[in-house]
């Protein structure tokens, strides 16, 4: 099949390395427009795009869904992966075999922008992939095949997504090799259907009166972008990774948000224990290891975060 590819983030290029190695023919790579970044505000060009550039393949830029209708006319199927854009109706009806996304939740659980961190935020037992025919409803189309994987309790949010992304690109060929079989899709269950909404800054304020697994939970769903946060003595401190403990390894009890300083590691009380941070970025600072940071900052057990 010649197939087309929409995408814009790196969770994208292992099914495009995929595709350019196999049967089907990939004619077209769409991605969004340039976008400004960084603290210079530079136009900067997606990963899609820049995978296209240099596969040899000219990427086709577009901002709105409109703009791909003139070069869907030879195209027998689009892989959407991150892509980021509202397709209409009439858009996903265009192509002979449609739409298929590849979608990093198990649907029809965490429909929405951010699957992967609001399964790991609420801790969920498994994370997944599911490929499924795209509707005009959010990640409601009707379902080709799907992939469950347990997940490690220390896996952020980033590392989940690179794993996802790998697993999936295999998927995506499997299902166009049954789309040409004339396999059909199942209709998806609303049975367990939850939202997965984009993460905000405001979320990303930690709560020490809460769980150490809840906390923990958060750090990983929420890294690397908002990134977790507390406060001390007035400044903001990011939580990048830190630790469960299976049985305390100090003697010490601490109130919620209280600091407990050992030599090579720090702890903050909470609801029902102590939770151990590994790194963090102090406001203004690269990210460094919690201990070092502890040091420098004359931190003692019993300082308040938050």
């Amino acid at each position: 099949m010649r197939i087309a590819v929409a995408g814009t983030s790196a969770v994208a290029i292992p099914t495009l390395e995929a595709l350019s190695g196999s049967s089907h023919q990939l004619v077209k790579v769409f991605t969004t427009g340039d976008r400004a970044s960084g603290r210079g505000r530079n136009l900067m060009q997606s990963d899609v795009a820049s995978w296209a550039m240099k596969k040899g393949f000219e990427p086709i830029k577009v901002d709105d869904a409109s703009q791909m209708q003139p070069h869907l006319t030879d195209v027998d199927c689009v892989v959407v992966i991150a892509f980021g854009i509202l397709l209409p109706q009439e858009i996903l009806d265009m192509p002979a075999h449609g739409f298929i996304n590849l979608h990093f939740s198990l649907l029809p659980q965490w429909r929405g922008a951010a699957p992967v961190q609001r399964a790991i935020e609420h801790g969920d037992s498994h994370l997944g992939v599911t490929v499924f025919e795209l509707d005009a409803g959010m990640d409601t189309g009707p379902i080709y095949a799907s992939l469950k994987f347990p997940r490690d309790i220390d896996m952020r949010s980033s590392q989940a997504l690179e794993f996802l992304a790998v697993e999936g690109a295999p998927l995506i060929l499997k299902v166009l090799s049954d789309i040409e079989g004339g396999v059909m899709p199942t209709p998806q269950s609303e049975v367990g259907a939850s939202r997965a909404l984009k993460l905000g800054k405001d979320e990303a304020i930690i709560d020490w009166k809460s769980s150490s697994q809840a906390i923990h939970q958060k750090v990983c769903a929420f890294y690397p972008n908002p990134v977790a946060r507390t406060t001390f003595r007035g400044s903001q401190l990011k939580l990048t990774e830190t630790s469960l403990l299976q049985e305390s390894p100090v003697e010490k009890t601490a109130a919620p948000g209280s600091l407990v300083v050992e030599k090579n590691h720090l702890y903050v009380g909470t609801a029902d224990g102590l939770l151990e941070l590994i790194t963090v970025i102090p406001e203004g600072k690269s990210e460094m290891k919690a201990a070092d940071w502890a040091r420098g900052a004359r931190a003692i057990s019993g300082d308040i975060c938050g």
